[in-house]
């Protein structure tokens, strides 16, 4: 979970694993912002994220600001499931500007089409 240096221009990826909730929001944002502080393009890659609660989304938005305001960059990218589906009830997708891949699930297609 810590930043992956080694990128050309400063670029930094931070993995998230596990639950990105509450119960792990002091950590999490200690994270977020040190892994800001030590680049100029931050991409946190959330494809091994479980569970996004409000706290978890409260922290992106918390991440975007700070480095909108110190002039860097951030991006999410390989958005989990669970991320997926928090941000769709939300709306979030267009907030945070990054490109969103939705897996195609031919089980829930062949389902309604059978209907």
């Amino acid at each position: 979970m810590k930043p992956e240096n080694g990128y050309p221009n400063n670029v930094a990826t931070l993995r998230i694993d596990g639950e990105f909730t509450i119960y792990r929001a002091t950590e999490l944002k200690a994270m977020l912002l040190k892994a800001l502080g030590q680049s100029n393009l931050l991409e946190i890659d959330l494809s091994a994220v479980t569970e996004l609660d409000t706290s978890g989304v409260q922290l992106l938005i918390l991440a975007k600001k700070e480095a909108h305001k110190h002039h860097k960059e951030m991006h999410l990218v390989a958005h989990s499931p669970a991320v997926l589906e928090v941000f769709d009830v939300l709306d979030l997708t267009s907030y945070f500007g990054d490109p969103v891949v939705i897996p195609f699930r031919a089980d829930k297609d062949m389902n309604e089409a059978a209907q």
